[in-house]
């Protein structure tokens, strides 16, 4: 109890919890969002289309420690982003993207929907391979436009799979560690929960406190399931 006790009123506890969540909320919407306009791109037959599926799975196959530093070389205030920024322009300063509120944040997630998203990207391509050419045959001869034919068949088709990722993507993100500590370090506003867990356990070795944050983790998480099982799954599967 004493454990639990002293990270509850941690002066980190909040900061922590609220960065978890917009990390892990942020990373899976992002990677859900690139893998269905990947899936989106390459679903139509085209010369090369082989080519660009293989190409999309970089990211993910890629060893997460080269990315990570990959990244942080790019990202770096004499890096090559904002060599070309300063170079163009737009930037008459350097900024520090991976040490400086938000930017920080904000690189963070966008390199998680980056590494990610080809995960997403195979399961909703196999499921809109699965999708019956019929019915957008048939909506063509209603005059029904792209748009309408994304909303009202390609959208429900996939609803589903869509949940379903979702859900498996946003446990993985909650609980990932590797991520957050090779890009920013923990740095402005990106010490994740699990960066806490690491700190209390390598930083002060203190183990009862690392595992009572790792259970806060495992109940915050909990909770989420339940929500999200009772609501948007069910829904889902009802639909």
């Amino acid at each position: 109890l004493a454990n639990f006790s002293k990270i509850v009123t941690h002066h980190d506890f909040v900061p922590a919890l609220k960065a978890t969540l917009v990390y892990t909320t942020g990373g899976t919407l992002l990677a859900l969002f690139m893998g269905l306009a990947a899936a989106l791109l390459v679903h139509s037959s085209f010369r090369g289309r082989s080519l660009f599926r293989g190409a999309f799975l970089i990211p993910y196959i890629a060893p997460v420690v080269a990315v990570a530093f990959a990244w942080r070389f790019i990202l770096d205030p004499r890096g090559v982003l904002v060599t070309a920024l300063l170079g163009s322009g737009i930037l008459e300063q350097p900024i520090h993207l991976l040490g400086q509120r938000p930017w920080a944040m904000i690189s963070l997630i966008a390199f998680e929907g980056w590494r990610y998203f080809p995960f997403d990207f195979l399961f909703i391509l196999a499921r809109l391979q699965a999708i019956p050419e019929e019915f957008y045959e048939a909506a063509s001869v209603d005059g029904a436009t792209p748009l309408q034919k994304f909303f009202f068949i390609t959208l429900p088709q996939l609803k589903l799979v869509l949940a379903t990722l979702m859900l498996l993507r946003f446990m993985w993100t909650f609980n990932k560690f590797d991520d957050a500590f090779l890009v920013t370090r923990g740095s402005a506003g990106t010490r994740v929960i699990t960066i806490k867990v690491y700190d209390f356990l390598i930083g002060e070795f203190n183990v009862g406190a690392g595992a009572a944050m790792a259970l806060v983790l495992f109940t915050v998480l909990g909770v989420f399931l339940v929500v999200y099982f009772k609501t948007v799954m069910s829904r889902a599967e009802e639909e």
